[in-house]
């Protein structure tokens, strides 16, 4: 994981537990045979995807409904 993209995603999402969260929710995505929202290079590993697509404003940070949060 590169330190230049986790600074720049932390701008996007600026409490690190939540980032944290988005990043390894995607990288498990990834992992489990999603396709990448971005143009990717063989070089890039999943952790840095997830990354770039916060920075791209591929993926966003969205706020449950009470209702879903009250079925989980």
């Amino acid at each position: 994981m590169k330190s230049d993209l986790v600074e720049k995603a932390s701008e996007i999402v600026s409490d690190p537990l939540v980032l944290v969260n988005l990043v390894s929710q995607r990288v498990r995505q990834l992992n489990s045979g999603r396709s990448p929202l971005i143009p990717t290079r063989p070089s890039m590993g999943a952790a840095d995807i997830a990354l770039q697509e916060i920075i791209e404003g591929k993926i966003k940070l969205g706020e449950k409904k009470k209702e879903e949060a009250v079925a989980e």
